[in-house]
């Protein structure tokens, strides 16, 4: 049995991403399972698919859950053709007066379950299999204010590279996605504590755009993925610029000095 797997299922870009491998898996796809907490958003969204789809309403900070997933795993004895793991979330603003549970919410998260998943799912994977990890374009510098968030996506980048490299003679590639600010759901989260982001809008990028090109890149195996013409040259500059200037620059924008 030939499976997708989608972590994050429920919205955003795994919402979007569940959308377009159901459109372009049209052969040798037997199921496609979606895990996220929300479980009539899942339902709603499989029913807007063609394929065949298991649900499985997880949350992968939860032991218990992350359990449940590795039994369904070894029941059903899948071959996991792609794995895109797009969990995770994250908090803007100071991190004093941030609550630690957050903080440390979004390494369990971002951080631990991914590699967890990765892990308990590369058993079923054979050659020519795909991972797609979403990390972010905060992995490729320290930001105030997003400062958890920024280093949970550069782990998130770290170890898909590496990881990447390590699968080559299995013949499996791994994927890091690493976009700016998109339209999702994700702000209404982030921006709980008010900070000030609205520089962000200039940089705004659509899920779908994001993710036909991350599912892209994955297929010609590339090992970072980063969509648009400004992260891209976001990219370039962070490895030109220390990054305490960068970080200044930064602080300036947030606080509206500059935009």
């Amino acid at each position: 049995m030939n499976v997708a797997i989608i972590t994050g299922a429920s919205s955003g870009m795994g919402r979007e991403a569940a959308k377009q491998i159901d459109k372009i898996y049209t052969d040798g796809l037997s199921e496609i399972w979606l895990i996220a907490r929300r479980e009539d958003r899942l339902k709603r969204l499989a029913s807007e698919l063609t394929h065949k789809v298991r649900i499985l309403p997880l949350d992968l900070t939860e032991e218990r859950d992350l359990q449940e997933l590795d039994l369904s795993l070894n029941l059903m004895n899948p071959d996991v053709k792609i794995l895109v793991n797009a969990s995770g979330y994250g908090m803007v603003g100071p991190f004093k007066s941030s609550r630690c549970s957050e903080q440390t919410g979004m390494i369990r998260l971002n951080c631990e379950s991914l590699t967890r998943v990765t892990h308990m799912v590369l058993k079923y994977m054979q050659r020519g299999a795909r991972i797609v990890q979403f990390a972010s374009a905060a992995a490729f510098v320290p930001q105030t204010d997003f400062s958890v968030y920024a280093a949970t996506k550069a782990f998130v980048l770290s170890f898909s590279r590496s990881l990447n490299e390590e699968l080559k003679k299995h013949g499996i590639s791994v994927t890091a996605v690493c976009p700016g600010p998109v339209n999702t759901e994700f702000f209404d989260v982030a921006e709980q504590h008010n900070a000030n982001f609205n520089f962000k809008k200039y940089f705004m990028s659509k899920a779908d755009k994001v993710v036909r090109k991350a599912l892209v890149d994955a297929y010609h195996r590339k090992s970072v993925s980063v969509y648009s013409l400004a992260m891209n040259g976001f990219r370039l500059l962070m490895k030109i610029f220390p990054h305490e200037l960068v970080l200044r620059v930064m602080t300036l924008l947030q606080n509206g000095k500059i935009i």
